[in-house]
């Protein structure tokens, strides 16, 4: 058998070390308070294509949504609090190219039967690791996946790798600038910060205040 044969043939695993070796991942480290202008300058800089923003609560999609519309990003919002109409509509107009970029949850995200998802933005880590997982899966070998981690997700973060079995490569967003705020909040950690990757014998749960 030839080695094309051998490609073509070749059969394609789904469990979590494989999609996570196949699939572009990228981390973006920020703190609360800084997140959603980070994410706006991520914006700013990239190019458009088909992208999904995923947020762990209702209250927390809402809050960046209105931070987007503030500084004039575009993105519609589906969660909830939405009609099924709303969802359909959403999803028609981001399958067809009309609107580039939507936020939701993953109760939401899981019902809305996107296509062409070119790049999956973890704006919050979820709740539990194996959702990671299934974002990861809509963007497995075609698209990215970038995850904006503050300190009180890395614990999150570590459970993910130690699943995957490998490292997701950490990068800045180009022309942010830290705020104030977080400068001090930064100063004050500084000490007490452990190592990024150390081991975790638990995975933690945090319980969700806001339900999908």
């Amino acid at each position: 058998m030839s080695e094309q044969a051998k490609k073509t043939n070749k059969k394609k695993y789904y469990d979590n070390i494989s999609v996570g070796a196949r699939t572009k991942q990228v981390v973006h480290l920020s703190t609360k308070q800084d997140k959603a202008s980070m994410f706006a300058q991520f914006i700013k800089n990239s190019e458009t294509k088909q992208t999904v923003v995923i947020a762990r609560s209702k209250l927390s999609a809402n809050q960046l949504s209105q931070y987007l519309e503030a500084h004039d990003i575009k993105a519609v919002i589906v969660h909830g609090n939405h009609r099924l109409a709303q969802l359909y509509e959403a999803a028609q107009a981001f399958n067809s190219s009309k609107i580039n970029m939507i936020i939701t949850t993953d109760m939401i995200f899981k019902s809305l039967e996107l296509k062409k998802i070119q790049v999956m933005i973890n704006y919050e880590l979820p709740t539990h690791e194996d959702d990671y997982f299934m974002r990861l899966r809509y963007v497995d070998e075609i698209g990215k996946s970038i995850s904006f981690v503050t300190q009180e997700e890395e614990t999150t973060l570590q459970n993910i790798e130690i699943m995957m079995k490998m490292e997701i490569p950490q990068e800045s967003v180009e022309n942010f600038v830290v705020s104030d705020i977080s400068k001090d909040i930064k100063s004050t950690k500084d000490k007490k910060k452990k190592p990024r990757h150390r081991k975790v014998k638990s995975k933690s749960k945090k319980s969700e205040q806001e339900s999908n």
